[in-house]
C-alpha cells in the first residue's frame, strides 16, 4: 500500500464488498495510520448487487470517512456502449469491464488496488502484484514484468495503468484468518442463513428479480451462505450451517471444491477468467 502511494499520483482501492476488498481496507487502515486511507474506494455496480453487500459498503464507508466512486453499468447500457444480455443465463458480469474501464479514464487513475488471490483462478495465477493494463485497459500474460526479490516496478507510459494485488500471494484460508484475528465485520450473506433460492445446473441459485427462471425452477426456503461475492446472476450459494469464522474456516478446510466453484460466470468457458482479464476486466 505504501509502495503505491509512493510510486503514483492517483490509485484508487477496487471495492467490490467482498471479503477481500474489505481486508484491503484494513491492510489501507494500518499501513497509513493515524492518518486517513489516502485513496478513494471505487465499486463497479452492476445493479444486480445483493443488497446486504451494497448496505455493508455504505456503512463501511460512512464510518471510516471515505470517499466512494461508483461506476454504474447501467449508466453504459442507456449510453449504448454495451448491450443487455438476454436469456436464462444473462448476466451483467461482463459488462462491468466497460464500466471499469470508463471509471479509471473518468477519474485518471493510474494504479487500482484489487483484492484479487493467485489461490483463486488460473488466470489470477499468472499475474504480478504490480500487473500493467495498456492504454485500451488490456492485460498481456507475456508482457509482465520481473519482481525479483519484492522489487515492484511501478513505471508507466501515459494512458498506461498498473492494476495492483497485495494479497495475491494471500490464500483463502489466510483471508479468513485474518478476518478473525481482526475482528473484522463482513457482509451478513457470508454466513449460514435462511434464503429463497432455486436449483440450476447443479447450483444453488439465489432467488432474484434478476435472474431469468424457467417454468420448473420453483423456488424454496434454505439454509445457505455465500463462499464468494459477485453479483446475484454470477453467484452461487453454497449448503452451509457455518454461522461463525470458525465455522466458516473449518469448512473451508474440508471443502472438496475450490471457493471459485460457486461462481457461475467462470463456467461459461475454460478460459472465461483469462479473457476477460486480457479485456480490461479486474
Amino acid at each position: 500500500m505504501r509502495e503505491v502511494a509512493a510510486q503514483f499520483e492517483r490509485p484508487a482501492i477496487l471495492f467490490s464488498g467482498g471479503k477481500d476488498s474489505i481486508t484491503l481496507v484494513r491492510l489501507a487502515q494500518k499501513a497509513f495510520y493515524p492518518g486517513k486511507i489516502p485513496f478513494p474506494l471505487v465499486h463497479v455496480d452492476t445493479g444486480h448487487n445483493f443488497p446486504e453487500t451494497i448496505e455493508f459498503r455504505d456503512k463501511l464507508v460512512a464510518e471510516l470517512g471515505l470517499e466512494l466512486i461508483v461506476g454504474l453499468v447501467e449508466d453504459d447500457i442507456r449510453a449504448g456502449n454495451v448491450k443487455e444480455e438476454t436469456g436464462k443465463y444473462a448476466s451483467r458480469n461482463a459488462l462491468q469491464t466497460v464500466t471499469l474501464l470508463n471509471t479509471i479514464e473518468r477519474n485518471k487513475f493510474d494504479a487500482c488496488i484489487g483484492g484479487a488471490r493467485r489461490d483463486e483462478e488460473k488466470a489470477r495465477a499468472k499475474e504480478r502484484i504490480f500487473s500493467v493494463r495498456d492504454d485500451f485497459g488490456q492485460w498481456d500474460a507475456k508482457k509482465q514484468r520481473p519482481e525479483m526479490f519484492d522489487m515492484l516496478n511501478g513505471r508507466i507510459e501515459i494512458g498506461e495503468n498498473v492494476r495492483v494485488f497485495p494479497i495475491s500471494n494471500w490464500t483463502e484460508l489466510d483471508v479468513w484468518n485474518y478476518i478473525k484475528e481482526e475482528a473484522m465485520d463482513i457482509p451478513s450473506i457470508y454466513f449460514a442463513h435462511q434464503r429463497q433460492v432455486f436449483d440450476r445446473d447443479g447450483m444453488i441459485w439465489s432467488d432474484s428479480e434478476f435472474i431469468n427462471k424457467s417454468e420448473d425452477e420453483v423456488p424454496y426456503e434454505k439454509t445457505v451462505r455465500f463462499r464468494t461475492v459477485g453479483d446475484m446472476t454470477c453467484t452461487a450459494a453454497v449448503d452451509s450451517t457455518a454461522d461463525n469464522i470458525d465455522t466458516i474456516i473449518d469448512e473451508i478446510l474440508e471443502a472438496e471444491i475450490s471457493e471459485r466453484g460457486a461462481r457461475i460466470d467462470d463456467k461459461r468457458s475454460e478460459a472465461a477468467m483469462e479473457k476477460r482479464k486480457q479485456q480490461g476486466y479486474f
